[in-house]
């Protein structure tokens, strides 16, 4: 089949833009009902995880934790080819890839993402020096390549890299490992009036960490989460903005934190984070459809601390986010039609935070309510009554903007849960 290069406009801020929100002539629809579907544990492929020396000295890893790589060769003298296959199969199509580069010396080559069959190439990819200061490939760097059918989605992607005796790392999104979220949460639990604890563990063990802002004997809760799937950076950085500004110093915050109190979880899936996986847990299963059935130790641990924190203290949850990420800026939303604990709390919010930012208007999607559980945003009603949230952020959306939008939800959230 004939395959075509698409070339990128030369500004980035062009492409980011159009792809955010705002200057869109259709809307994105979002995803499809969600049905119950099977999550016992199913087995994963791990990667072959190495130091790659591919010739002429280029070496080429994914030893370091978040790294995704799956096969890699020199097909010729400047042209490298990359394999990214997901851990298992079906899966949504969220091709997360990680890895780092050097060279004996400075040299430019072309390296071609490729990815397993009936996959193909969504994120923008970014290019760090250190591996935790990241900007976006130059769009003249950066081709993709499309199948026949140009309409469709593309299949692979062509980029310019400059290599060196330093590490070049390569990543679809700027966040790699849980390294940098344990960073956050730990300098968050610094703050007075913040305390951390682990309410479970990961299949690997990785403890499941939880930042509690405010008073510890509230009867009156929040619950926020991030992370259930590991490429979902654009979602974890609104929820960092989001839950800062629940813990700041403003006397709005301060006020806010006399009368309710709220229970992050930052990192719903540490174990996939730490494998660089494209959706699942290490039990090979989307934790995000196991709400209902309850077979992933992740979900089981946050479903159990819910029931007995309401349960010991007589407490109430009146609000729920979970943050997630997809191709563009939608807000799930519960029925309207539904009541729970404080009815009307998060249309509220979102049309008084897009109020806020002059030129955009929230996408809202409200759930059917049928009833069952199966997600996070379901569980979190139809179990608790709390008023429940999935806010998706855009792949693209400008980094400056999700802070600016999250802040305007904090504060507009606060503003109308005190006024009730």
């Amino acid at each position: 089949m004939q395959k075509h290069l698409h070339y990128f406009p030369s500004l980035i801020a062009l492409l980011l833009i159009i792809s955010s929100c705002q200057q869109k002539t259709t809307v994105w629809q979002g995803q499809a009902p969600i049905s119950v579907v099977p999550t016992e544990t199913l087995p994963i492929q791990l990667q072959l995880k190495d130091h790659f020396d591919v010739g002429r000295g280029i070496v080429v890893s994914n030893t370091f934790e978040g790294a995704r790589m799956n096969g890699v060769a020199l097909t010729r003298d400047t042209l490298l080819t990359v394999l990214i296959s997901p851990e298992n199969a079906p899966i949504n199509p969220s091709p997360w890839y990680a890895f780092s580069l050097v060279a004996p010396e400075e040299e430019k080559i072309t390296l071609k993402l490729t990815y397993s069959p009936g996959s193909f190439h969504r994120y923008y990819p970014k290019v760090s020096r250190d591996g935790k200061n990241w900007v976006n490939l130059d769009t003249a760097a950066y081709r993709l390549i499309l199948p026949e059918d140009t309409t469709a989605r593309p299949i692979a992607a062509l980029l310019r890299l400059n290599l060196s005796p330093d590490t070049l790392w390569v990543a679809a999104q700027e966040s790699v490992g849980t390294g940098p979220v344990r960073e956050w949460t730990t300098k968050m639990a610094e703050k007075p009036h913040l305390k951390r604890q682990v309410i479970g563990q990961s299949h690997e063990g990785r403890d499941l960490d939880l930042l509690q802002i405010g008073d510890p004997d509230s009867k009156k809760l929040l619950m926020i989460m991030g992370l259930q799937h590991p490429p979902e950076i654009p979602g974890y950085m609104a929820m960092q903005a989001f839950v800062e500004t629940l813990a700041g110093d403003s006397e709005l915050a301060r006020r806010f934190r006399q009368n309710f109190t709220t229970m992050v979880v930052p990192m719903v899936n540490p174990d996939g984070v730490a494998h660089g996986h494209w959706r699942h847990n290490r039990g090979g299963v989307d934790i995000n459809r196991d709400w209902q059935n309850v077979h992933q130790p992740e979900i089981q641990a946050v479903q159990t601390f819910m029931q007995q924190i309401e349960r010991e203290n007589g407490a109430k949850f009146y609000v729920a986010i979970d943050f997630h990420s997809t191709w563009e800026d939608i807000y799930y939303t519960v029925n309207p039609e539904l009541k729970g604990n404080m009815p009307g709390i998060i249309p509220e919010m979102i049309a008084a935070s897009g109020r806020d930012l002059p030129g955009y208007e929230p996408n809202i999607r409200p759930s059917p309510g049928s009833g069952n559980s199966v997600t996070s945003n379901s569980y979190f009603f139809h179990a608790h009554g709390a008023e429940a949230l999935t806010y998706e952020v855009g792949d693209n959306t400008p980094r400056d903007f999700i802070r600016e939008k999250a802040v305007a939800m904090a504060n507009r959230l606060m503003e109308g849960m005190l006024e009730r």
